[in-house]
């Protein structure tokens, strides 16, 4: 095949959620809701980690930056498909592919490393109580999240680097509402089995084995705690209950997309939801309503406006 028939493919069809005209409608009312839920509540835990001294500290720190990478990660993909649901013109470029790709795992790589940052965190805060903020300082922070982030940088470039140059001259039709490896390889003009393994290797089995590192970690603490204090057990299962949850709503569907070997194009959507719309919901809502730092927080500024609107 010669190098001109490589170009025909200049644009993808998105195939979404669904073909169906009332269940699209759906979706568009469904994720317009989610979506502008999502931007509230992850820009909420920003706004007063920021603006509130008393929420200063390294673990709101880091906190903040996962709403941040939540929300953008959101942002990467549901307000193409709210555009899509409703103008009917589901159509993205190559070149737009490409790039949601990339970010799409700066992000989730970046997100991978800042989970494993909040967890040393709590190791530090859990088990080594006096040296805390000598460890868990301002540079120590810093140092995290730009690791957080040249790893998530890393990953995309390892891996957009074997299937950028493929070949695209046949189907342009992605069975999704947004671009990812295991689809764009897919549909290039090669014997994929090769790059599917490179992809597998790359970010499913740093998925499972950054999973299982988290895990155990977490396991870890919960055992030194009840070596050193059984009191101590059940206020450090209810810190890290939330950590674990955030880990396994993030890490379950990414092992599942890269590792399972017998992929469902239905499950793999409904994991697509699970990951884009209702984990970033569910992380702000997990942290807040479980801490009660936050939540003096959330009674202060509502006293602080309540004063406010009696004084005008």
């Amino acid at each position: 095949m010669n190098e001109a028939n490589y170009t025909d493919v200049s644009q993808f069809v998105l195939l979404g959620l669904s073909t169906s005209t009332p269940i699209q409608h759906f979706f568009l009312a469904v994720s317009t809701v989610f979506y502008v839920i999502i931007l509230l509540g992850n820009l909420f835990v920003v706004f007063i980690v920021s603006f509130d001294p008393h929420l200063h500290s390294p673990m709101y720190f880091l906190l903040a930056n996962l709403s941040f990478m939540d929300l953008c990660f959101s942002t990467l993909t549901v307000p193409k498909m709210i555009s899509d649901l409703y103008s009917g013109h589901n159509t993205i470029s190559f070149q737009g592919c490409v790039i949601q790709i990339f970010v799409l795992h700066v992000l989730g790589g970046s997100e991978m490393v800042l989970l494993i940052a909040m967890a040393f965190d709590r190791y530090v805060a859990i088990c080594k109580p006096l040296y805390y903020l000598t460890i868990m300082n301002s540079w120590m922070c810093i140092l995290l999240l730009s690791g957080a982030w040249i790893s998530g940088l890393i990953h995309s470039v390892a891996q957009l680097a074997f299937v950028v140059h493929l070949p695209f001259c046949g189907p342009n039709e992605i069975d999704s509402f947004y671009c990812d490896l295991p689809w764009f390889i897919k549909l290039a003009y090669i014997d994929s089995y090769r790059m599917k393994f490179l992809v597998t290797a790359n970010s499913g089995l740093i998925s499972i084995g950054t999973f299982f590192l988290l895990i155990i970690s977490y396991n870890f603490i919960l055992v030194t705690v009840w070596k050193h204090s059984s009191g101590g057990l059940s206020k450090a299962v209810s810190t890290l209950s939330a950590h674990i949850t955030v880990v396994v709503l993030f890490f379950g569907p990414c092992i599942f997309v890269y590792m399972w070997p017998f992929p469902s194009v239905s499950v793999d959507k409904f994991l697509a939801i699970l990951d884009f719309m209702i984990t970033p919901i569910l992380n702000p809502v997990i942290y807040t309503l479980r801490n009660n730092d936050i939540k003096m927080t959330m009674k202060r500024l509502s006293s602080h406006f309540l004063s406010l609107r009696k004084i005008s």
